[in-house]
């Protein structure tokens, strides 16, 4: 399980809670002032950009939240308001940002761009929560370096280093890891070695296995998989040269192996066969960084290649075994510079120029029934300066970035786009630990890749020449505040609230053809019609724009050892015309209802901490064409306690129950229906257990 940086007087669950809840003022540390860790963490950070800004830390801090014993994604980043995730499977997990899925979001490992999309019936997101250390999340796109396929923001995961799990002092080191949970048989083994045998040098080493069978929902019914096995392996080098570069390289891979259904995303039985399958993320990476005595230079630079990739073994039925792989290569240099402005413009003050350069290329191969491999690729090259500028109370974010893209061969004619956009944030202390924000940013997206599994090298396909990339803007405004002394000395309160509007124009979307679905004329791109269908499939620009509006609002009350948190998040988008939500890949409209969170952590001896999570989301019924099946609220309830024995140095236990009340209920981020045989329930109760042993 993860462990927590933090004060042990904090439960390890209210402590991630609250740290994603709250906002931070502006003398807030970064994460450079943390201390060190001893035991590894996992980050949640609900930044509106990768950067240290005043204006985004203003709405939520740097901080750490515990995995909770995770298995899925959702255990961790569905702490964060306006983020969810969905699929109750680890081929399927979806990860949504105010109702945007990761094909409009830049989702990186370690630096590397996971891109493209494989199958819209499986996740895009393959990496198990036990290799990690950090997931940073920007909630919208607040920042020019984001970038291309960020529309909806960005989520950076971070495996854990050997320097989080060293001790003072220490050249070697173990960690031993075992998690077990009842409701479908799950269980966690891995073992980590770590060192620094030199000063400047350290290794680390990873391997983990989890092995599961099918859950249960609340009615007993069960979901997913029959069996699975997961296989993860984690290596990392890094070197000090001299005193002001550093190089790094890292290796990780996630593997599942099972038998899953045909269409992961609903559940298995009758008309959705189990076949065997295997889905494998490999990532490459290579850092580096130049940060002499020097305020005009820091450099950060890295290269990567990730691929991930789909086997499938029908037993020799056609149609159902295919090799679908997506890969990226890429890499960034960013340097940032520090400035009195003085020196520039005579206004007291200090910039913070960020300059960066970024390439990277997606490729996408098919083989279908071991027949010939269809290919397909895009690559994007952008260049990006963005300026902080800090004036006492106020502070001003200026940036502009370059982009030029060249589509896809087979979706969009291999069409090249530049494009330019800029974006501008503020903030302003109104009082002690009080600031208004607010921010605008221009966004841009290029044509993806078509989805894998069905690149056929323009074979029934209408390749779109006039498709138009993906622009808008995303607007916020809000304000953040912290009040200390209410009730004792050392109580603290945060509040933040933030309102938000996001435009897209140009909306892309995946027309299918065959059976009863409309398709496209293969010379005109003419959309057909349910009486008469057309032949070939493709992508059009919707006809309408589309605004996302909504709110996120949050409190955090902590006091000794007691800690209460509260959040609220809302997202809506409708079309211009038509009033219609974002359409989803998983059904329905992208919407999910209005969610409140409430937390509770209560640490009554300082080996022992209790927490309480609670999460409600209301119904909602979205409003997509030909279809407006509700989606049912929900309201579920974890408990857990740990215990860290004084006797053993370096042991901790960690049970807990989850979805208290074995709820029957689908995440309105996962495949939704009327129909209990296209929904994709969630897991219900689940008893787990787990136990660490640093040494």
């Amino acid at each position: 399980m993860r462990e927590v940086k933090l004060s042990s007087r904090l439960t390890v669950l209210s402590m991630g809670v609250a740290a994603v809840l709250c906002a931070q003022a502006a003398s807030a540390a970064t994460p450079a002032d943390m201390p060190n860790t001893t035991l590894q963490t996992i980050t949640v950070t609900a930044n509106s950009s990768v950067r240290d800004s005043v204006q985004e830390d203003s709405v939520y801090i740097d901080d750490y939240t515990p995995a909770a014993q995770a298995s899925h994604l959702s255990d961790f980043l569905d702490v964060v308001p306006g983020v969810s995730v969905g699929g109750t499977s680890s081929v399927n997990q979806r990860i949504r940002v105010r109702g945007l899925d990761d094909t409009n979001l830049k989702v990186t490992i370690d630096g590397a761009r996971q891109e493209g999309a494989l199958f819209y019936h499986m996740g895009d997101v393959t990496i198990d929560p036990d290799l990690l250390k950090q997931a940073e999340v920007s909630v919208g796109n607040n920042s020019v370096t984001l970038g291309n396929d960020a529309i909806g923001g960005a989520v950076a995961f971070e495996t854990v280093d050997a320097a989080d799990l060293l001790k003072p002092g220490q050249k070697v080191g173990a960690k031993l890891h075992a998690g077990y949970g009842s409701n479908n048989d799950e269980l966690l083994t891995s073992a980590t070695v770590y060192g620094a045998p030199t000063e400047n040098i350290d290794l680390l080493a990873y391997y983990g296995k989890r092995d599961a069978n099918a859950g249960e929902d609340g009615k007993g019914r069960k979901i997913q998989t029959e069996d699975s096995e997961g296989e993860n392996i984690l290596l990392k080098a890094g070197a000090y040269v001299g005193s002001d570069h550093h190089v790094g390289a890292s290796f990780s891979r996630t593997e599942n192996k099972g038998k899953f259904p045909l269409r992961p995303d609903f559940p298995a039985g009758g008309w959705n066969p189990i076949i065997p399958q295997e889905v494998k993320r490999d990532t490459y990476a290579l850092d580096y960084v130049y940060s002499p005595a020097n305020q005009l230079v820091d450099v950060d630079a890295n290269v990567y290649q990730t691929s991930t990739q789909i086997l499938r073994n029908s037993d020799g039925v056609p149609g159902f075994e295919f090799d679908a792989e997506v890969k990226t290569t890429g890499g960034k240099v960013q340097n940032t510079s520090i400035v009195d402005s003085s020196i520039i413009n005579g206004v007291p003050g200090v910039h913070k120029f960020i300059a960066g350069v970024e390439h990277y290329k997606k490729e996408s191969e098919m083989a279908r029934d071991f027949g010939k491999a269809s290919t397909d690729e895009a690559t994007n090259t952008s260049v990006y300066l963005e300026d902080q500028w800090h004036m006492g109370k106020l502070s001003l974010t200026p940036g502009v970035r370059y982009d030029r893209y060249e589509s896809p061969e087979y979706v969009s004619a291999g069409k090249t786009y530049d494009n330019v956009v800029g974006a501008l944030a503020a903030s302003y202390e109104i009082a002690p630990r009080t600031q208004l924000f607010a921010s605008y940013t221009q966004l841009f997206n290029g044509p993806d890749l078509s989805q894998t599994i069905f690149n056929s090298d323009g074979v029934d396909t209408y390749v779109n020449n006039d498709l138009k990339a993906e622009e808008g803007d995303n607007a916020e405004v809000g304000i953040a505040t912290t009040l200390r002394g209410l009730t004792m000395a050392d109580d603290s309160l945060k509040l933040s609230a933030k309102y938000f509007e996001t435009n897209i124009e140009n909306y892309i979307e995946f027309v299918r053809a065959g059976g009863s679905r409309t398709g496209m004329n293969c010379t005109t791109g003419q959309l057909g019609t349910s009486a008469a269908p057309e032949a070939c499939q493709g992508v059009i620009n919707n006809d309408e724009d589309f605004k996302i509006k909504g709110v996120e609002l949050s409190a955090d009350y902590r006091a000794d050892n007691f800690n209460m948190g509260l959040s609220y998040a809302r997202a809506r988008s409708k079309g211009e015309e038509t009033g219609y939500n974002i359409s989803s890949v998983s059904g329905s409209g992208s919407e999910s209802g209005d969610k409140y969170m409430v937390n509770l952590g209560y640490a009554p001896t300082s080996t022992t901490e209790l927490g309480w999570r609670s999460t409600y989301v209301a119904d909602v019924t979205p409003n997509t064409a030909g279809d407006d099946n509700e989606k049912p609220g929900y309201d579920v309830h974890d408990i857990f306690m740990t215990y860290a024995p004084t006797q053993i140095e370096g042991l901790k236990a960690t049970l807990g129950v989850y979805n208290i009340f074995d709820e029957t209920y689908a995440s309105h981020a996962s495949r939704n229906s009327i129909d209990d045989a296209y929904t994709d329930f969630e897991m219900g109760r689940n008893i787990k257990t787990s136990l660490t042993y640093q040494f």
